[in-house]
């Protein structure tokens, strides 16, 4: 719980910077360690205006769906009958309520599933040992709030991927 409240108030503290000149790989992003790792795609902030990824943010569909997110796995890790031995972690990003934006954010998942490989084979030009951090792939994504954005990234990512409900669904195949 305390490191979930962390990131919780960690992800708030910079919030206010978010018209702040960043470099485009500088990204909103939570990560939480577990053995499974599930990624969000939360519309966190509206879209950007006048070429800006991101806008104002959104308290009740983007940040609410995060903390509800971070709720359920801070209560699933503390129950132990739930899920014995095994910890979930968290990879979540901000879709800035774009399909582009969203889709450029998912390569972080994809980065992941990539780097997994072993490096010990690989030197630095001085001889030594690659500094590497592996990055654990994620198991599945919960989101995004849009059916577009959920169906590419479905489509990309080739996970498991859950929806929640979204007011406007797709038409049933005939």
């Amino acid at each position: 719980m305390q490191k979930i409240r962390f990131l919780y108030i960690l992800f708030y503290a910079f919030l206010p910077f978010q018209d702040a000149k960043v470099s485009p790989k500088d990204k909103n992003k939570i990560q939480l360690d577990g053995d499974l790792i599930f990624g969000g795609l939360f519309p966190m902030h509206e879209k950007g205006k006048s070429g800006k990824s991101c806008g104002t943010i959104k308290k009740e569909k983007g940040i609410q769906r995060l903390e509800a997110m971070l709720f359920a796995v801070d209560r699933i890790n503390a129950d132990d009958s739930l899920l014995p031995g095994v910890s979930l972690g968290v990879h979540i990003l901000d879709t800035c309520s774009s399909d582009t934006y969203a889709l450029e954010q998912c390569m972080d998942f994809i980065k992941a599933r990539l780097t997994s490989f072993d490096m010990s084979d690989y030197k630095c030009e001085n001889g030594r040992n690659l500094v590497y951090a592996p990055v654990k792939p994620v198991v599945g994504v919960i989101g995004a709030a849009a059916s577009t954005v959920s169906i590419m990234v479905a489509n990309i990512l080739r996970l498991f991927q859950v929806s929640y409900p979204h007011p406007n669904p797709l038409p049933a195949p005939t």
